[in-house]
């Protein structure tokens, strides 16, 4: 199951972080800072969004 969370994790991390540095950009803050922060928030939120996912997909595999 680690093998698919992780390949998960890069599908779902590239989505998250992309996701969070748009909305940073639509609010107006244009700094490295505030950038960087959401892609990293992205990155860290994908963690147990994946291991979910890669849960549910084993459970209903079985």
């Amino acid at each position: 199951m680690l093998r698919l969370a992780s390949i998960l994790y890069t599908l779902i991390a590239t989505a998250l972080a992309g996701s969070g540095v748009i909305a940073v950009l639509s609010a107006g803050l244009v700094s490295t800072v505030a950038i960087v922060s959401a892609a990293a928030a992205g990155c860290v939120a994908a963690l147990p969004v994946s291991w979910f996912v890669a849960k549910k997909l084993y459970q209903n595999a079985a």
